[in-house]
């Protein structure tokens, strides 16, 4: 659960929230302080007002593409950051400075100053107003200006945008230009080299006397071209009349006469074939219907071996002549073969002495052409480029008046001067609250003190013989009561003291007001007031002090002398008397314990309220002589040293410690000990107190009841 404590027994959030509201004056005056001071300090801001405009930038490019790009341009991760320094550089300020006459106005309005403010102070009063952004992932950017004045401010940023594209605009057309001019005087130059190159190429074919038909064509190479194809000509030529006599020699019989019809268009040979043919299809008939050896017949087959006989000649002959032909073809072939290799070798040699120089120079004039030709390209090109309309910047949006200031932010200031002025005053009070070394919690009397808590009471508590039996305080000693019989072995009845370690720690009224209740309950008590030189006993029961204690330590009177009956049924009261000068150290232990000797047969409870034991001895000797003592310590007020410096005393004293009384409780402010009285604020119960606990919501723990 939240409210339980750490097993281990370190911090829990509860600790610091009741460190914080134990200190909340603190806190809240730290608040108080910081937030006025910051609200004030921000009414008197003076008002900044701020304007914007917005512009696209581009890298160089121009409205109309004349020339066909072949690239595209690579992406640049440094234009814009480069941009945003441009844009806020002293070049683009100071013509923004001289545009607007800054320098006179913002002088003519410091009444102070006799003459103009330095340029160098407008610049730098410039820089600081200006603030370039980045629209993220786009090529906009938002140049912001922030002014006392919403129409300087918006003036300035318009005027920065204008001044940042002429700038550009100009930057680009000076590049062009100086390039435009640079390309001139290599185009002069070149065109000086091909004019030389020419000279060059003329004075090497006027001396080798090379004839050349048009440029790079020489007719050596025409003669040359037109041999080669003749020879390749002949060669086909020559080859196809050889496949032609292979296959007509590779032929016999009837295989050759049925294929020369289809290898040689010879009009007498084909007409041979279809008379032969005739003749043997009429041979055919007749032999159907007349025998072998009719007269028709036999004429009809010697007329078809007749023209058989002049096929075969004419076959023959056909043989002979494709030959003839193929060895024609081969001879022109050779000629051609052996002529051409002469001449190719002459115009090697040619070539090597006449034809080489030439043909460099004319490369040289080509590759110098070929340079003035793209110089010439480029030089009308970028001449276009200059003279086309280019937008690199691009005002999208231009800025407004604007109609409240940015700065100061007062809400915003507000609510900072609000977490800073928390954070002050909870750090304050933690800081009050490590070096306060005073007990706090039931756990520092355990840790520090190693005593146990036998009784919380908490603020504000007076006597019960003025509030009443029925005092919503009551039951706090009610509960102390209960819990000292149980330190004391639940032995009924005793003589118990109630010391502190300092003075105002509250023992008095605890010694009271637990001896009423003690009374209450139907117990015999009576009060003993031994703290001598500051009684306070006699005041609560409205007895005089004249005589008491004292007398009886002097052997003045007996105890049943001295003893005087109070209004309180059952409650007796032993005050101290008056001290003599001359008597300091008329307590002594033997004497003292006489006493209660006989008081422990007349009452059930003794009480007797002592001195703080630091620094005074009486305290040490009627503890002592105790059956228990209460040690009270009082809630914030005195340093742990003092509660452990007293508990050592009464350790040496050899007096019974029975536990701590922790008192002067504020439970409204430290909810860590509501839960030790919350039960015992009902509904019914009268006074502000009972009416202040009923508000607070009831706390759980895991710790027993004291």
């Amino acid at each position: 659960m939240a409210t339980e404590e750490n097993q281990d027994g370190g911090l829990h959030f509860l600790d610091y929230w009741r460190v914080i509201r134990s200190r909340k004056e603190i806190v809240m005056a730290v608040v108080i302080l910081v937030t006025l001071s910051g609200t004030l300090y921000t009414l008197m801001l003076p008002k900044i007002f701020m304007a914007g405009t917005t512009i696209r930038v581009r890298e160089d490019a121009m409205d109309i593409e004349v020339f066909d790009r072949q690239l595209t341009q690579a992406y640049n991760p440094f234009f814009l950051r480069t941009e945003f320094e441009v844009i806020q550089s002293r070049a683009i300020l100071s013509q923004v400075l001289d545009r607007l006459n800054l320098q006179q106005r913002w002088s003519a309005r410091d009444e102070n100053r006799g003459g103009l403010i330095p340029r160098n102070i407008c610049m730098e009063i410039l820089e600081k107003s200006v603030r370039v952004t980045q629209y993220r992932d786009t090529t906009l950017i938002e140049i912001q200006v922030y002014r006392d004045d919403a129409e300087e401010a918006m003036q300035i940023a318009n005027e920065i945008a204008e001044v940042y594209r002429d700038y550009r605009q100009s930057l680009k057309r000076s590049e062009i230009r100086s390039s435009v001019q640079a390309l001139e005087n290599e185009l002069l130059k070149q065109q000086q080299k091909v004019n030389e190159a020419e000279e060059e190429l003329e004075r090497i074919r006027s001396d080798l006397g090379v004839i050349t038909l048009t440029r790079g064509i020489r007719a050596d190479n025409l003669r040359l071209q037109q041999m080669e194809a003749d020879r390749i000509s002949a060669r086909v030529d020559m080859l196809t009349r050889k496949a032609r006599v292979d296959q007509l020699e590779a032929l016999e019989g009837e295989a050759l006469m049925n294929a020369s019809a289809y290898m040689v268009n010879d009009p007498a040979l084909l007409n041979l074939r279809r008379q032969l043919a005739e003749a043997e299809v009429q041979l055919k008939l007749m032999l159907e219907t007349m025998a072998e050896n009719h007269p028709e017949v036999r004429r009809t087959q010697a007329g078809v071996d007749e023209l058989r006989q002049q096929l075969l000649a004419a076959l023959s002959g056909l043989k002979a002549g494709v030959r003839a032909d193929y060895e024609v073809a081969l001879a022109r072939f050779r000629a051609l073969d052996e002529e051409l290799s002469e001449v190719q070798r002459t115009d090697i040699e040619a070539q090597r002495e006449k034809y080489l120089p030439f043909e460099r120079a004319e490369r040289n004039l080509m590759i110098q052409q070929e340079i003035l030709n793209a110089l010439r390209a480029r030089f009308t090109q970028k001449g276009v480029e200059m003279e086309l309309p280019r937008t690199m910047v691009q005002i999208v949006d231009r800025a407004e008046l604007p109609q409240r200031p940015v700065r100061p932010r007062v809400v915003l200031n507000i609510i900072l001067s609000l977490v800073v002025g928390l954070g002050a005053g909870v750090g304050l009070a933690y800081f009050i609250e490590y070096l306060d070394t005073s007990v706090k919690t039931v756990d520092d009397v355990e840790k520090y003190l190693g005593m146990p808590v036998i009784g919380i009471i908490p603020q504000k508590v007076r006597s019960l013989a003025e509030e009443g039996p029925e005092s919503p305080h009551a039951e706090s000693y009610r509960v102390l009561r209960t819990n000292m019989m149980f330190a004391n072995e639940n032995k009924r009845g005793g003589v118990f003291a109630v010391v502190s370690g300092g003075v105002g720690e509250g023992k008095s009224t605890t010694l009271f007001n637990l001896a009423y209740i003690c009374a209450q309950m139907g117990d015999k008590v009576l009060v003993i007031d031994s703290d001598m030189r500051r009684p306070v006993q006699h005041t609560f029961v409205n007895i005089p002090n004249r005589f008491g204690l004292t007398n009886v330590l002097m052997q003045e009177a007996t105890v049943q002398e001295a003893i005087k009956p109070t209004k309180i049924p059952n409650l007796d009261f032993l005050p101290s008397g008056k001290l003599p000068r001359t008597s300091v150290g008329i307590l002594e232990p033997v004497r003292l314990t006489a006493i209660l000797k006989e008081l422990r047969q007349m009452y059930d409870f003794v009480f007797m309220d002592s001195p703080p034991i630091v620094g005074v001895s009486d305290a040490s000797i009627i503890s002592s002589c105790m059956d228990g003592v209460l040690l009270v310590v009082q809630y914030r007020k005195y340093p742990r040293n003092m509660s452990t410096r007293a508990k050592r005393m009464l350790e040496n004293a050899g007096a019974k410690a029975l536990g701590v009384v922790l008192n002067n409780i504020n439970i409204l402010r430290d909810d860590y000990y509501y839960y030790y009285h919350s039960y015992h604020y009902s509904e019914d119960s009268q006074g502000t107190e009972e009416k202040a606990v009923a508000g607070t919501p009831a706390k759980t723990s895991n710790k027993d009841a004291l």
